[in-house]
């Protein structure tokens, strides 16, 4: 691998780590409702295991509320058990057409547990992103060994997987500061 192909395949998959992390993040519970918390549950469709955003429209109609309107009303109940089933702790009330789910506020004590989730994330995140830059710094090693690169092209791809790194961490670092402050207030 040349020196473009191997930074252009790490920052694509610190990306990835990035934005998994993102995800992860928006799934835990705040004092208000979000449609991020419901987005990424699986519903058992027809057999198949779906993201309850493809089969129906979420929203927030009210700060406590979340509101799940199926495009097939057959699969109401489907939706009720997968939501039953996850562990965002929320109990989904059907009125045949749509389901609504209220959001207590948290307690102090839930929030703090939250944080610690959130900063388990936020570390899971930044190991991945770590990983990434040893495989790339193995795939420099490699090319220097075979002859692919010379010494200077070497040292300045690690000094730039390092800026990557850097970069991907501080990255997560922000979306963890936020959202343990959306958490907390």
């Amino acid at each position: 691998m040349d020196q473009d192909e191997i930074l252009l395949d790490a920052e694509e998959r610190m990306e990835k780590a990035a934005s998994v992390a993102h995800d992860h993040f928006q799934g835990l519970r705040t004092g208000r409702a979000s449609t991020g918390l419901v987005d990424s549950i699986r519903v058992d469709y027809y057999g198949s295991p779906t993201p309850l955003k493809q089969i129906a429209t979420i929203s927030v109609p009210e700060a406590q509320q979340i509101m799940i309107r199926p495009f097939d009303q057959g699969v109401i109940n489907e939706i009720a058990k997968a939501i039953q089933s996850s562990d965002i702790g929320l109990a989904p009330n059907s009125d045949g057409r749509v389901i609504r789910l209220n959001v207590p506020p948290l307690s102090t004590e839930r929030r703090k547990q939250m944080v610690g989730r959130l900063k388990d994330l936020a570390e899971e995140a930044r190991v991945a992103i770590r990983n990434i830059r040893r495989d790339a710094n193995k795939h420099a090693d490699t090319s220097l060994k075979d002859k692919l690169m010379n010494e200077d092209v070497h040292e300045q791809t690690k000094e730039q997987i390092q800026e990557l790194t850097k970069q991907y961490e501080g990255k997560v670092n922000s979306m963890a500061d936020a959202k343990e402050k959306d958490i907390m207030s």
